[in-house]
């Protein structure tokens, strides 16, 4: 891909980047909200250390989508992070009860309509995690600017 083609990558980038380094943020700013406490509450085991683990990885993958720098190997780390948060928060809302481990969050309605509206959000970022494993980086980018550095300097990739 050319520059000129690649450069719109860079809005789905911000996107994902920065809503994943909102949450991981968050994760820390409000530990019993959206943190340890929500991950003891949805079922998700070793809550203590599997809450900050999962923010530290929200904010570097996060950061390194936003600036474009190994966008692939953060992608995929992200692409696992929201399959969890799928599989632990929106399937209970889908059987509308819990299974394994995962609890049924308290909600008005349940079922396939009720776990779209809630999923919405985790639909799109994974939806733009995998277009970033398919496209990569576009032009403007770090992984672009390393790359050109290393072809100027004789050592193609």
């Amino acid at each position: 891909m050319n520059d000129a083609k690649s450069s719109p990558v860079v809005l789905i980038r911000i996107l994902v980047g920065w809503v994943f380094l909102v949450e991981g943020i968050l994760k820390f700013r409000l530990p019993d909200e959206l943190g340890t406490g929500r991950f003891t509450a949805i079922g998700i085991p070793w809550a203590h250390y599997m809450a900050p683990f999962v923010g530290v990885v929200e904010i570097i993958c996060g950061a390194l989508i936003l600036v474009g720098l190994f966008t692939r190997v953060a992608a995929i780390l992200l692409l696992i992070d929201i399959s969890v948060a799928i599989a632990s928060t929106k399937i209970p809302i889908l059987l509308g009860h819990g299974y394994w481990r995962f609890t049924l969050p308290t909600l008005k309605h349940y079922g396939l309509l009720s776990m779209l509206h809630e999923a919405r959000t985790d639909f799109s970022m994974f939806l733009g995690l995998v277009f970033i494993l398919i496209v990569g980086t576009g032009g403007l980018s770090a992984d672009a600017l390393l790359k050109s550095k290393r072809y100027v300097a004789g050592n193609q990739i």
